[in-house]
């Protein structure tokens, strides 16, 4: 069912390349894949943009389409045959040289009064394709090939589903994920911003970077209890710095580089290892030391393509739970097993679902290949004995060492890779690492590159839409709202702020002249956990009166002692 719904997809993307055409001739076509849910057909409208309103009768045509029940037919074509086909359309004439450079098949389907340059599979015909289990949803501007430097076409996206059933689930979902979506909320609740000056880098604003500090003191307080030493490093280290780890020839094109003049040429750090590699280097190491767990939380930069850039869930800027464990080779196993239980402490105690991806070696990479199959093997016996999902990526290693993934699913259901746990046999030798054994002999440690929370800003993006901002009190930037039903109650309600604030508890008084409905109303828009209602009988009684921050809820009366110990352990045991 599933091969069968990526024809329809794909047969739909040539669909909306034939209502395009008909109602702009003169657009060129690019590419029209399918992707999950659906598929999209980038197009070159040249002066034209198309709004999102045009999409309704592209819409409309494509259902008229499918109604004629429309044959796809496929055939294989000779390089000079294409060229002629497709003298008008410069995005397919490139495509041909490409393929005819490559010595690979030139495959047309023909459908209606389109020739596409696809290689399918299709379906037979639209009558295939139901009318009402599709829908065009919106319009994006997109590089040419994903390359910046190309240029801008115009990318229309399209869902498809088997029936309607299942499109109106998906539409339904898209609503709700819609409606938690991190960067709506984020503006709302004051957490962060971004600015054109500087694209794809968040600025945290008071709120937001109380919720940032409270993920890493947590993370300090647990990986302390393990005998993790943190450090800090330089943000830019020289070119050679990077050559040595191999991240010059791997990974220079996903780097920012300062070239600062007089022959030095500078990278903006885009991961820690190698400044770990060489503070390890720094010391004398034995065999007593190891375990040796340096961890980190610098700010890292890299250059995302800006086609790509997702406010909190794909930045150029953003810091990790970073942590570099030196270790034996007989360590593998138990460092693994240490490092699955934080996973799964750090994400049981958010409710947060998690699988592991095995990355295995790819096409450009480190080192020799029986040292790859060890470290491969040693991967796949520690996740097999660990009971726990995961599924394997060949290729997608990291260019020095196989890696386990933590992925996870946002609310619409994509994955992202979170954590990141990377077995390397070889930086150490590049960087020339030794400690002494028990026997007074020299050797060379392995290192585990590992991050659970992955990027805080991915981990913070994905936490805002699974929670829709109902942060847990304990990461709540206001953890209690004070509403005096009139100035009247004021000093009392004063009296109670200071109270709570000598217990580290994060609290405002509202001290508007707004009616308690709407600062109740308002007090709840921003998700604050405990909202404090004071009036007349509360100051007579030396009472509050505690709501949550749900609409349905009814307020209970009760000491602000009595409501002191309940927040205070509630925060402590991180409920």
């Amino acid at each position: 069912m599933e091969n069968n719904l990526d024809k329809i997809r794909h047969s739909l993307a040539h669909l909306l390349a034939i209502a395009v055409k008909a109602k702009y001739p003169e657009a060129k076509l690019g590419i029209g894949p399918t992707i999950e849910n659906g598929f999209y057909y980038d197009f070159d409208f040249g002066a034209i943009v198309p709004a999102e309103n045009d999409l309704l009768a592209l819409d409309k045509e494509m259902r008229s389409l499918v109604s004629q029940n429309i044959a796809f037919i496929h055939e294989e074509i000779s390089a000079d045959e294409a060229r002629k086909i497709f003298a008008e359309e410069s995005y397919k004439l490139e495509l041909i040289e490409e393929l005819n450079k490559a010595g690979e098949k030139i495959s047309i389907y023909r459908s209606h009064d389109l020739v596409d340059l696809c290689a399918g599979p299709h379906v037979a015909g639209t009558g295939e394709i139901a009318r009402d289990a599709f829908r065009l949803t919106r319009v994006a501007g997109a590089y040419w090939k994903g390359n910046e430097k190309n240029k801008m076409l115009i990318r229309i996206y399209g869902v498809a589903f088997a029936n309607k059933g299942e499109l109106d689930k998906y539409l339904e979902m898209l609503a709700l994920a819609e409606a938690r979506d991190h960067k709506k909320l984020g503006k709302e609740l004051d957490l962060f911003m971004f600015h054109e000056t500087a694209p794809g880098m968040p600025y945290w604003l008071p709120k937001g970077l109380i919720l940032y500090n409270e993920l890493v003191n947590y993370w300090r307080l647990e990986h302390g209890k393990f005998g993790y030493q943190e450090i800090s490093s330089p943000l830019v280290n020289k070119a050679e710095l990077w050559k040595i780890s191999g991240h010059w020839d791997h990974y220079k094109e996903d780097m920012f580089i300062a070239d600062m003049g007089e022959n030095e040429v500078y990278g903006i750090k885009p991961m820690n290892c190698p400044n770990a590699m060489l503070v390890f280097k720094s010391r004398q190491v034995s065999y007593k030391d190891l375990p040796l767990r340096l961890s980190d939380t610098d700010r890292l930069h890299r250059y995302e393509r800006s086609g790509t850039l997702n406010g909190l869930l794909r930045c150029r800027s953003f810091q990790q739970d970073d942590s570099h464990n030196f270790i034996s080779e007989e360590m593998i196993g138990a460092e693994y097993e240490h490092i699955f239980a934080i996973c799964k402490n750090f994400y049981g105690i958010f409710n947060l679902e998690y699988s592991f991806r095995l990355g295995t070696r790819p096409e450009s990479f480190l080192g020799e290949k029986s040292t790859w199959d060890k470290a491969e093997s040693s991967l796949k016996n520690i996740l097999d004995q660990s009971g726990k999902k995961y599924y394997l990526a060949e290729g997608d290693g990291a260019f020095y060492g196989p890696k386990v993934d933590i992925i996870m699913k946002d609310s619409l259901g994509r994955d992202w890779q979170m954590g990141t746990i990377q077995l390397d046999f070889q930086l150490p030798q590049r960087f020339g690492l030794e400690y002494t054994d028990k026997d007074g002999h020299k050797k060379t440690p392995v290192v585990v590159h590992r991050v659970v929370y992955g990027s805080l800003e991915r981990f913070i993006g994905i936490l805002i839409e699974s929670s829709a901002g109902n942060f847990p009190t304990w990461l709540a930037p206001v953890q209690v709202k004070i509403l005096p039903i009139s100035e009247k109650q004021m000093d009392y309600a004063k009296s109670v702020e200071q109270e709570l604030k000598k217990n580290n508890i994060r609290v405002e008084l509202d001290e508007s002249n707004e009616t308690l409905g709407k600062k109740i109303r308002n007090a709840k828009l921003q998700k604050i956990p405990y909202l404090i209602v004071i009036g007349e009988k509360e100051v007579d009684e030396k009472m509050i009166t505690v709501e949550t921050r749900g609409f349905d809820n009814k307020g209970e009366k009760m000491s602000l002692a009595d409501f002191t110990t309940k927040i205070l352990s509630e925060i402590k045991n991180r409920k």
